[in-house]
């Protein structure tokens, strides 16, 4: 689906890209750099589908989502707790 489409219907669901990211717990970010390459993912575009066939229909489809239990993604990368980018090399004892 292009990220056109995807937009019309949210627009027809009533929610912005930002409603629809916390709704379906993702990053609001993620899904806009889809307008880079103007597609986006079948699976967000089904759910959009789907949600904006809800609305149209008059049924209340938060409630819906609301009974999947949706985990927070861990973290990319190798990074340790307060450091940025990880630790690729190890520490050298130069004292010695």
């Amino acid at each position: 689906m292009s990220y056109n489409d995807f937009l019309d219907e949210l627009t027809r669901a009533g929610l912005t890209v930002r409603a629809f990211a916390e709704l379906i717990g993702m990053n609001p970010n993620s899904i806009t750099n889809y307008a880079r390459v103007q597609a986006v993912p079948a699976h967000l575009a089904l759910i959009a589908v789907l949600i904006a066939e809800l609305s149209v229909q008059g049924l209340d489809y938060r409630s819906l989502i609301a009974k999947v239990e949706i985990a927070p993604k861990k973290p990319r990368g190798g990074a340790r707790q307060g450091q940025f980018g990880g630790d690729p090399q190890a520490v050298l004892d130069l004292d010695a």
